[in-house]
This record gives C-alpha cells, sequence and structure tokens, in this order.
C-alpha cells in the first residue's frame, strides 16, 4: 500500500463519520472536535451531500454544546433514558474503562466516533420516545469520562447500572427499585 492510500483512506473514514455527525445534528464544533476536519469543510459536505441532496431536512444547530449534568438527572424519566445511552456506551466500548482527565481532548476519535454513533443509534431504537439530543450523548460520554459532576453507577437493589449526580444525596437506586420499595 502506497502512502497516499493509507492517507486517502484515513480522510474518507474522517469524512463518513463527519456525515454520521451532522446527520444527526451535531454541531460543526463537536464534529471538529471528533474527527480534526476543518469547519470550512465540514459546512462544504453539509451542502454538498445533505442541503443538495433534496432528502430529509438536517437542522444545524448554532451556539454552545450541551454543558450542564443536570439534564441527565433532573427526573426519573430521564435518569431511565440516561441510564439506556450510558449502558450502550459501555457495552459498545464509547466508554473508557477508567476516569479520564481531559477527556474532551483524550475522548475524540475516529473510531471511538463510529462507536458513539452506533450507540446513539442503538438508543433511539431502544427507547420509545428519546429525548436525549446526539450533541447530550456526546456531553454524557464526556462527563461520565472526567467522572467529576456525574458518575455511572449500579444500583444497589438490582445492579443496574445509573447514572447519578455526584453531590447529591447518597441513595444510589434506580427508578424500579425506587418505585418497588415505595409500594407502587
Amino acid at each position: 500500500m502506497r502512502i497516499s492510500d493509507a492517507r486517502y483512506s484515513r480522510d474518507r473514514l474522517r469524512f463518513d463519520l463527519a456525515l454520521r455527525f451532522i446527520q444527526h445534528e451535531a454541531r460543526t464544533s463537536t464534529i471538529r472536535l471528533w474527527t480534526g476536519l476543518t469547519d470550512d469543510r465540514i459546512r462544504k459536505l453539509y451542502r454538498s451531500y445533505i442541503a443538495d441532496d433534496g432528502g430529509e431536512e438536517v437542522t444545524r444547530h448554532r451556539g454552545k454544546s450541551p454543558q450542564q449534568a443536570t439534564f441527565f438527572t433532573r427526573t426519573p424519566a430521564m435518569r431511565q433514558e440516561t441510564a439506556v445511552l450510558a449502558s450502550v456506551c459501555y457495552l459498545l466500548g464509547v466508554m473508557p474503562p477508567s476516569r479520564v482527565a481531559d477527556a474532551q481532548r483524550a475522548l475524540p476519535g475516529i473510531q471511538r466516533g463510529e462507536a458513539l454513533c452506533e450507540a446513539f443509534e442503538t438508543y433511539r431504537r431502544l427507547v420509545a420516545a428519546p429525548r436525549i439530543s446526539f450533541e447530550h450523548a456526546v456531553y454524557l460520554v464526556t462527563a461520565l469520562a472526567r467522572g467529576d459532576e456525574i458518575a455511572a453507577t449500579l444500583c444497589s437493589a438490582c445492579r443496574g447500572l445509573i447514572v447519578v449526580d455526584r453531590y447529591a444525596t447518597p441513595g444510589r437506586r434506580c427508578s424500579n427499585c425506587e418505585d418497588t420499595a415505595q409500594g407502587k
């Protein structure tokens, strides 16, 4: 294999991943971080393959990406959805085996990005009316890898994966076990 062949393959993987991120309505800054493509190249990909395609319209979000961990733990239903997404992320290898200090720089890459897309697509198939956007999924993976605000742990009753606020009360049960304990 010639050097140019390897570079072509690498670039093709980056473009394919960028297109998947665009279809999941990721922001340009998120796509840039995970693929290494320039903002201009991402916009050109969008125009060439999505906007001019004439198919289903993809919304391009502007502004900052989500940055509040409380989004994932504010209601029992959100905690349950978050647990499903986090479980799939762990199963598909999106999550690193241990905490990462600078997760925003250490996590992004082609292989992990493809696994993240697979995890998000699987989550959307598993949950009837999913409320977690792709951008929130990216933030969830980053926040769990850092482990400073939220953490993945096991339910004390059923041993299922749950996502908890590290600063909240120590009750560590999933919503199903909590309902059972209260007799609902």
